[in-house]
This record gives C-alpha cells, structure tokens and sequence, in this order.
C-alpha cells in the first residue's frame, strides 16, 4: 500500500532529485582532482585512468540485478541501502591513505550507486501518475545536469582549496539529509513481484556479461579486448538461453520482442549515449591545445552544454505528458545530428562563438531527448517491473557512455598512434576530431529512426 498524495510525491521527487545530482556530480567532478590523487600516491596513468572506471563498471555491472531484487523486494529498502552504502564507501575514500584502499571504497561506491539508479527513477514512476510522470522525470533529469555542470566547477575550487578529500567530504551532508527524509518522510514500499524468487544462474551470467564487454571497451585498442569481447558474446547467447526457460528471469527476454516501444526507447537511448558522451572530452582537448585556453576557461565554454540540458529538461518533460513522448525526443536527437555534423567541420581557425552555439545547440536536443525518452521507457511497462526498466536505462546509458570513449581510442589510436598530444600531431589531431563526430553525427542520425518508430505510449496496456 503506497500513499500518493501532494506530499509524498514531493518528498519523493526531492530525494530522487538530490540522489541523482550526487553521482553525476562525483563522476564530473573527480577527473578535476586527479592530478593531486596521483600526487598524493604516487601512480601511473593507467592505474590513476582506474580512479573514474572503477566507479563506472562496478554501477554498471550490478544496475539490473539489484533492479529485479528492487521489484521483489522494495524499492524504497533497496534505495536505503544504496545511499547508506555510498555514503559510508564516500567517507572512506576521503580517508583513504593508498590507491588500493581507494580504489576498493570506489567500486563499493559504484555498487551503492547502482542500488540508487537502479531505484530512484521507478520511485519517481511509482509515485507519479501517467500524466504527471514527465515533469516529475525532467527535473530528476536536470538534477542530473546540474551535477555534471557544477562538478568541474566546484570540484576545481574545493581541490585547489581544500585538497582532493574534500569533493567526497562535501557530499556526505546531503547524504545524510536523503537517509533522514526516505527514512521519515517517503511513505509507502514498492514491491510488485513480492513472491518472486531471484534467477541467481540468470544474474550471474549477466553480471559476467557486463563485466566483460565493459572491460574489453575499456582496453578496446589493446589486443586482449578481442578476448572479452567475444567471451561477453558466449555469455550473452547463454543468458538468453537460460533466461528462456527461468521461471522468474533477471531480464524477460520477451518484452523486447512485445514491447516496441521499450526496445527501440532503450536503443535510442544506447545510441544517443555513444554518439554524445565523448563530446565534452574531445572539445576539451581542442580547445586546450589547439585555440591555447587555461583550464578554467575550457571548463566556462563546456559549461553551456549542461546548463542548457538543466533549464530545459523539465520543460521537455512537461511536454512528454501531453505530447507523444516519441515526437519530442525525436526532436531532440535530429537537433543533436546537426550540431554533431556542425562539429565535423571544426578546423583550427574555428570560432570560439561558433563552439558555444554548437554545444548550447546539442545540449538543447539533449534536453528534449532524454527526459522524453525516460517517460516513454518508464510508460511502457507494467508497475511490477518499474525497477528493472530503470535499471536498463542505466545500463544503456553507461554502456553508451563507455562505447562511445571506445570509437574515440580506436580513431586515435589508427590516425595518431598511442602519443601525446604534441604541436606535431596537432594535425592529426584535429583530422581524428573531425572523423570523430562525423561518425557521431551518423551514428546519431542512425538514432532517429529507432526514437521515431518506436510507438505510441498512450495505446499500451500497462495493468
């Protein structure tokens, strides 16, 4: 029995919202401080390259097991547990006094996030009514923006001033404040497979799955990648096979086959993640060493991009109620296209106006994407399996996110080699660029059409 007053979906929204700005905000925000970790201990790039992936694979690799325990069990419990796990593992990498201590509290903490992404949006569903539920999802989705837009930012001012410890220090107030109000102040549980058991074999298999084609994208340009890759594939054609015949699988196989709208929604949502993720990354880079500006000026440009995605995500969600939710993503991934293909002919005479335009351009399209796109997913399946449509959002997400990084590696790699970037292979440089969101541009050219023919969510049984 769950209470759906004014209330509750208020508290509701705010602990999803405060939740959901604190793992983008880590994630944006520790790449800032890696110089002074590596200081502090002393470590190679490789082993300093593991301070942000570690974080990212073990999220990625628990989000839809610990989403079907979430169905079983309850969300609200699951969510506790997530935010009480990454608070304690936050603290004790601010304490942390060697990598390897730091590196284990950080995929702790990826766990306990997984617990939290895989829970706060089907919170949000669960609370929320139909034609309410895309407002409700473009705040939580601007709340994420807001964390990616101040991470460097105030990530940079906290390092400079109070030293590295201090980004995972700040956070534990806010922490603390989510435990008290889901503790007090979120009545109800949501559990609609109570009963249910767990497919441990199906989780396991899955588990090992993800594992593996996140690891072999991490090291995608070294040779042993080829070997976790096709290992993920075996493993892939297994869970399958497995899942088939589970009485209660980790994933049903079948509503993608079923449910069109679910399927081409979470595809849009793995290409648009690929197409865009690298973006911030690659423009950094060329706005650092080929138009020469300081660190923090870098940072003032890419800052246009997610504040774009915050102002306008929750009026992008507001839409979805009343308007085809394909309709406006479809929008949105057109308005990416363009500004993507625009980046394709970056040169080294390119103006810094230009860039600006350009990522204000693909935040927008970003921002009437991705608030849409979640109501469509959320929208699209019956209440019982809430937690796992949101964890495979999370899982599409991240997985775009790490592919994405993998067709930058292999472009670099094959045009300018494993170097540093040096005014000699600036040209080099800027032609990888160029290839680079071309093929992002296509790629999110591609996407349009799994957004556009993906459905109507109005004409889908959900009971």
């Amino acid at each position: 029995m769950h209470t759906n007053n004014d209330s509750n979906k208020n508290t509701a929204l705010f602990i999803a919202a405060l939740s959901s700005f604190l793992a983008p905000f880590m994630t944006s925000s520790i790449n800032v401080s890696l110089p002074d970790i590596e200081k502090d201990f002393i470590v190679d790039a490789v082993l300093l390259g593991w301070v942000a992936s570690s974080y990212i694979l073990a999220a990625a690799i628990f989000l839809v097991p610990f989403g079907k325990i979430a169905d079983i069990y309850g969300r609200k419990k699951l969510f506790l547990i997530g935010i009480a796990t990454y608070t304690i593992s936050t603290i004790l990498i601010g304490l942390s006094h060697s990598i390897s201590t730091l590196l284990t509290f950080r995929v702790i903490q990826g766990i306990g996030s997984s617990m939290v992404f895989s829970t706060n949006i089907a919170i949000i569903t669960s609370v929320f009514p139909l034609g309410e539920r895309g407002k409700a999802l473009g705040i939580n989705v601007s709340a994420v923006y807001v964390g990616l837009s101040l991470g460097p930012v105030l990530g940079g001012v906290l390092t400079q001033h109070f030293g590295w410890r201090s980004l995972f220090l700040f956070q534990i107030p806010f922490c603390i404040l989510i435990i008290f109000l889901t503790f007090s102040k979120l009545k109800g549980e949501w559990a609609e497979s109570k009963g249910e058991k767990i497919d441990t074999i199906g989780a396991t298999l899955y588990v090992l799955f993800i594992a593996c084609i996140m690891y072999g994208l991490t090291v995608i340009t070294n040779a042993k990648s080829i070997l976790f890759i096709i290992s993920a594939m075996i493993l892939f054609i297994m869970l399958v096979q497995i899942e088939k015949r589970a009485q209660h699988p980790i994933i049903d196989f079948n509503i993608f086959k079923t449910n069109i709208t679910f399927t081409f929604s979470n595809a849009a949502a793995f290409i648009n993640y690929s197409s865009t993720f690298a973006v911030s990354f690659l423009l950094s880079l060329y706005l650092h060493y080929i138009k020469g500006l300081s660190v923090q000026n870098v940072g003032m440009i890419l800052l246009f991009q997610p504040l774009m995605m915050a102002i306008f995500s929750p009026i992008a969600g507001r839409l979805s109620d009343k308007i085809e939710p394909r309709i406006i993503a479809s929008i949105g991934m057109g308005l990416m296209s363009v500004s993507l293909f625009i980046f394709s002919t970056i040169n080294f005479q390119s103006s810094i106006q230009i860039i600006v335009f350009t990522l204000a351009l693909l935040g927008l399209g970003f921002a009437l994407f991705s608030s849409p796109n979640a109501n469509a997913i959320m929208s699209s399946v019956k209440k019982k399996d809430y937690g796992i449509a949101s964890a495979l959002l999370g899982t599409m997400r991240l997985t775009g996110q790490m592919f994405s990084m993998a067709i930058v590696m292999v472009v670099f790699t094959l045009i300018i080699g494993k170097v540093r970037i040096t005014p000699e292979y600036y040209d080099g440089f800027v032609s990888s660029t160029k290839i680079l969101f071309l093929i992002f541009g296509f790629l999110n050219f591609i996407g349009i059409f799994a957004s556009i023919t993906r459905g109507d969510i109005k004409n889908i049984n959900r009971s």
